[in-house]
């Protein structure tokens, strides 16, 4: 059959989007998945994310990582979910949707997406390392030069480790460009490669150096390869509350495929 597909990229971080809200798509066929996210022999993306309808708030999301797998939350791919539910007119400029990790608030400004974050209320400092879960699980480790760094190599090498077991974590490589602003590099598991943008990860990333002092700043400005996030969160006792993470949020093509 003929599948109808739309992509969206968000600083780089890119998807194939599917409406899915009368289940035309079978969600159990990884490689199906796989395929069209391959970027030779299919669409290509980071991730694929069915739009579904919800029975009480304005949709459902369903993330698939590119290789086939569903996955933790991912915060580029909500960001761009939100324009593509705009885009259908399932919603205006606000959102409520649901996630694998709970409940999203959004509002969307031209291609501009705010979207809220979970709560993180468990920071893990470590001597070389911080680690903790902004809807999915990353290590945010501080590196003195991102741009001669070897991503995949450096990345598969933690994610692969003895220190977060088969399950693995994304890692994040971040260097302070000034106060309240840091550069961005992260592995992502799943896509098992660099991604030119990781929302949970700069999500991450910002609450880790506030949390260890490397700024007081409550939003912070990150640099990833395909461009500039914000996120902004309240401290209340410890806990990092209200967090947004904010960006583009663009449409790329519309296109048929057969599956």
């Amino acid at each position: 059959m003929k599948l109808t597909f739309y992509k969206y990229q968000g600083t780089g971080n890119d998807f194939v989007m599917i409406d899915n809200r009368q289940q035309i798509f079978d969600k159990n066929d990884t490689k199906q998945v796989a395929f069209l996210c391959d970027r030779r022999f299919g669409i290509g993306a980071d991730g694929l994310i069915l739009l579904e309808n919800h029975p009480e708030y304005d949709f459902k999301m369903v993330y698939y990582n590119a290789d086939g797998n569903e996955s933790s939350m991912c915060g580029n791919g909500g960001r761009c979910l939100v324009a593509f539910a705009k885009h259908l007119g399932v919603i205006e400029d606000k959102a409520t949707f649901e996630a694998v990790d709970g409940l999203h608030h959004a509002t969307v400004d031209n291609n501009i997406v705010h979207l809220q974050m979970q709560d993180v209320d468990l920071v893990e400092k470590h001597d070389s390392h911080v680690f903790l879960n902004t809807g999915s699980p990353h290590h945010v480790e501080f590196k003195g030069n991102l741009d001669d760094m070897d991503v995949k190599t450096e990345g598969a090498k933690i994610r692969y480790s003895d220190l977060y077991g088969k399950a693995g974590s994304n890692i994040n490589f971040v260097n302070k460009i000034e106060d309240g602003f840091f550069a961005v590099r992260t592995y992502e598991r799943g896509v098992e490669d660099e991604t030119l943008s990781c929302g949970t990860g700069v999500t991450a990333v910002a609450i880790a150096m506030h949390n260890t002092g490397e700024t007081d700043k409550e939003t912070i400005a990150l640099q990833v390869q395909g461009g500039q996030l914000q996120v902004s969160f309240e401290v209340v006792n410890g806990h990092y509350k209200n967090v947004w993470l904010i960006g583009p949020a663009t449409f790329v093509f519309k296109g048929e495929v057969e599956c």
